[in-house]
């Protein structure tokens, strides 16, 4: 799977979760860019990650991710 397929799903993620049809993901958009993206949204936000790509993330991994790009960069290296 690709990155910009990824970046894809993680961004329907997001606009289902935050409930904001008009969330555009980047690669370097970080949670103060994103309207409602709270440390309890991200919690979800992880949780529909993990089921949607099948994969666990440690709680250090999920704490060294800056923005997305480097979420994304987690995900790849779960599923290949």
């Amino acid at each position: 799977m690709e990155k910009d397929e990824i970046l894809k799903k993680v961004n329907d993620i997001f606009i289902d979760i935050l409930d904001n049809k008009d969330i555009v993901l980047t690669y370097n958009t970080t949670a103060n860019d994103v309207e409602d993206w709270d440390s309890l949204n991200h919690i979800q936000l992880v949780v529909a990650i993990e089921k949607q790509f099948k994969i666990r993330f440690t709680s250090q991994e999920i704490q060294r991710w800056n923005n997305v790009g480097e979420m994304l960069n987690s995900i790849m290296t779960k599923i290949t």
